[in-house]
């Protein structure tokens, strides 16, 4: 794919105008429209419903614009890499992934703490989706990340850092959202149709998604928290997740209500098994301690 075809897409979707869109990227609004045109025939699908109101995606569209949000990254995390060595700098710094947002209040703090510690080390923050738990490590693109809920897996050492109620995210039209305050149990939620991830997507985040035993699943598919949020306000399915989640995403026409009696679920750090990197022992030496001293305030 053509990445100024995406970036083009992707500039429209957040300005909800081709005319704003073109002025943010330099280019004519007739660029613009060309280069989404030529994706649409690309994938073979109409990807922006251009009514008189906003532009907004279509259901492809908001998929793929989840997708080239992480290709424009990656491309411009290679150009800065490719840069550096350029310039004959060795170290690459440190690449911090984080699914979601992360470990509540105790990843800022633990970035903020390796920042004052080793100020000469760039710190590099890779957003990560809900099917990275352990790739984006074995495939040397973090190197260290913020995941949930705990792994278990060859080569990767976890360090639990919160431990968390659990929540589901419903539409303010669900007639659960009434709950939001007294909590529901898992009986109550079990059959709610959670949006989908992709097959890819590691086992233990299937479990904890849908609470091992749910089956339903809604039409949308998830990748991240904003592709959760927009499907549950517009009523196209459920989500679930740890309590701090709703005080880092509120979201218009989205409630959060407490699962009473589902298994509390960990936010963990995960690194590569021996990992002789300075910078990395550092990182995990000082989250840990945080986390003795933060746990139950980042987890409340």
């Amino acid at each position: 794919m053509d990445l100024r075809r995406l970036s083009s897409f992707l500039a429209v979707v957040e300005e909800e105008h081709f005319g704003r869109a073109a002025t943010r990227l330099f280019l004519s609004p007739a660029a613009v429209t060309q280069h989404v045109q030529q994706l649409e025939r690309e994938f073979g699908a109409r990807l922006l419903d251009r009514g008189r109101g906003p532009v907004v995606p279509t259901v492809a569209g908001r998929r793929l614009a989840s997708h080239a949000r992480t290709l424009l990254a990656a491309a411009n995390a290679a150009m800065e890499d490719v840069a550096e060595a350029a310039r004959g700098r060795s170290s690459r710094g440190l690449r911090v992934g984080v699914m979601s947002h992360g470990s509540a209040e105790l990843t800022p703090a633990a970035v903020s703490a390796f920042r004052r510690a080793r100020p000469e080390v760039p710190v590099h923050l890779v957003e990560l989706t809900f099917t990275e738990h352990c790739s984006a490590l074995r495939e040397d693109r973090v190197d260290v990340a913020f995941v949930r809920p705990a792994v278990e897996a060859e080569g990767i050492e976890v360090d639990v850092l919160t431990t968390e109620q659990r929540i589901v995210a419903v539409s303010a039209r669900s007639p659960l959202a009434d709950a939001a305050h007294e909590g529901l149990r898992v009986a109550d939620v079990i059959d709610l149709p959670f949006l989908r991830v992709p097959a890819r997507t590691p086992r233990p985040f299937v479990d904890y998604l849908y609470f091992r035993d749910g089956e339903r699943r809604a039409p949308d598919c998830a990748l991240t928290p904003h592709d959760v949020l927009t499907s549950v306000a517009a009523g196209r399915g459920a989500g679930s997740g740890l309590k701090s989640f709703a005080r880092y995403y509120p979201w218009p026409g989205t409630v959060f209500v407490p699962v009473l009696d589902a298994p509390r679920a960990h936010s963990v750090l995960v690194t590569r098994a021996g990992d002789p990197h300075q910078e990395v022992r550092i990182f995990r030496a000082l989250t840990v301690a945080l986390a003795r001293e933060l746990g139950e305030f980042a987890a409340r």
